[in-house]
């Protein structure tokens, strides 16, 4: 996710509808389509073709189809304010990796799926140029734009449990995980524990989580790739 495109995704919550306190995360696999709170964003004037979402069935059950095809883009699910960190669990399945993605470079800088968790974490902990270029980011948006993006990457290159800084911002951190293309793969992760992990040489505190992030892109790679998604939950500590 680039810097631009980081700032884009999280200014389209901007006016989105909040999900209910009680229920935070309804499974992708109850929508005919995805729908609202769940929301597409982009980039501005975006020239590659958009990553595709579509519940589809597959295995006895509607998950959520991921494709993308020399494209960008995410689905995002924002958050009531506040919302504790808890844990993120989904099950996801890869059935066509990307070819030529290399995560700590601009030019293979694509997944063939990303699943986020967006912290408010207190400006004042981002380390000063970064924090400038935010506070340039704000005053063109209408959106409090997050801080520190937290992600599970899948990848095959990468030993599982890596961590991955974001070549175009320091913002974006990631988590790699890895199953063998074509099988389902259980994930649950302890958000507050993560986030520590990867941002912790500049917090010592969990701050609250605004939304939660699906993605996948080709862009860099001008590939190609095919992932599924269900049972995607939020549940707070």
């Amino acid at each position: 996710m680039t810097l631009r495109a980081w700032v884009v995704a999280f200014g389209a919550l901007a006016g989105s509808p909040l999900a209910a306190a009680a229920d935070l995360m309804p499974p992708i696999g109850s929508l005919a389509v995805p729908t609202a709170p769940w929301r597409f964003a982009g980039l501005p004037a975006q020239a590659a073709p958009s990553t595709r979402f579509d519940v589809v069935p597959l295995d006895g059950a509607r998950v959520l189809r991921v494709a993308a095809d020399g494209s960008y883009g995410n689905l995002l699910h924002p958050l009531p304010t506040g919302t504790a960190a808890g844990t993120l669990s989904w099950r996801a399945r890869v059935a066509q990796p990307l070819q030529g993605a290399d995560l700590t470079t601009k030019r293979g800088d694509d997944a063939a799926l990303r699943v986020c968790a967006l912290f408010d974490m207190p400006l004042e902990q981002v380390p000063l140029f970064e924090r400038q270029l935010l506070r340039m980011a704000r005053s063109r948006s209408d959106a409090a734009l997050p801080t520190a993006t937290l992600c599970y990457v899948w990848d095959a290159a990468l030993p599982p449990g890596s961590v991955v800084v974001s070549p175009y911002t320091r913002r974006v951190r990631s988590i790699v995980v890895h199953s063998p293309a074509g099988e389902w793969q259980t994930e649950r992760h302890d958000l507050a524990g993560d986030f520590l992990r990867v941002f912790g040489d500049e917090a010592t505190r969990v701050p609250a989580v605004t939304a939660i992030l699906i993605g996948a892109d080709a862009d860099n790679t001008a590939s190609q790739s095919v992932a599924h998604v269900s049972e995607i939950h939020h549940t707070a500590p």
